[in-house]
This record gives structure tokens, C-alpha cells and sequence, in this order.
């Protein structure tokens, strides 16, 4: 006996050997079609702007290449100015402060209660 899923009452249904081989939605024989990109299509076709490219700012890599790459011994990490450091000490304070909050939780599960 073959079987197959009832698109109706979604349980399983005795069907033909043919139909149980070839589910709804898989059929043999049928070319396999890609679908067609939605957001890969340009804005502007290339005919009508023309043969130059427009871009929507300045490059700024190469100012930050600069910035980033000077050998004056400041870590990666701290190169952005104050914000960096803010933050760089903001997470190793509450790295530090969770390390003492986990070694005082297991201090005090470690000491027998008093009954």
C-alpha cells in the first residue's frame, strides 16, 4: 500500500504508486527555473547613467587606513579616541566585577548552613 499526505485534512491517504513517487510539488520532467531577483536590480540601468558611477559619499578608507595604520604603540582596540576607551573600560570593569560577584556566589554556597 502506498501513501501520501492529504493536502485537505493533512493525514496520511492511500494513494497510486505513481502519485505516492511523485509528491505534490515534485514533478519529474519539469525544468528547474531560478526565480527572478527582486533587490539585485540596479536603480539606474547603465544606459541611462550613462558610462560614470555615482557614489552616495566620500571613500573614506583610505583616511582611516591612516588613522589605524600609524605605529605609535596605541593597541587597534583604543585608536578611536575617547569612546574606545569608555568602552574598553566599561567591559573590563564589569568583567572584572562579574568574576568577584561569581568567586563571592561560590564563597558563599562553599559554607555549610547553620541550622
Amino acid at each position: 500500500m502506498y501513501y501520501k499526505l492529504s493536502g485537505f485534512t493533512q493525514k496520511l491517504t492511500g494513494s497510486a504508486p505513481t502519485t505516492a513517487y511523485n509528491p505534490q510539488g515534485l514533478r519529474a520532467g519539469l525544468p528547474a527555473e531560478s526565480p527572478t531577483m527582486i533587490f539585485a536590480s540596479p536603480t539606474k540601468v547603465i544606459s541611462e547613467a550613462g558610462a560614470t558611477v555615482e557614489y552616495m559619499g566620500k571613500n573614506k578608507v583610505p583616511d582611516l587606513q591612516r588613522r589605524f595604520q600609524v605605529p605609535d604603540g596605541v593597541p587597534i582596540h583604543l585608536k578611536g579616541g575617547v569612546p574606545d576607551r569608555l568602552l574598553y573600560r566599561t567591559t573590563m570593569a564589569l568583567t572584572v566585577g562579574g568574576v568577584l560577584y561569581c568567586l563571592v556566589a561560590l564563597f558563599i554556597a562553599s559554607q555549610p548552613r547553620k541550622n
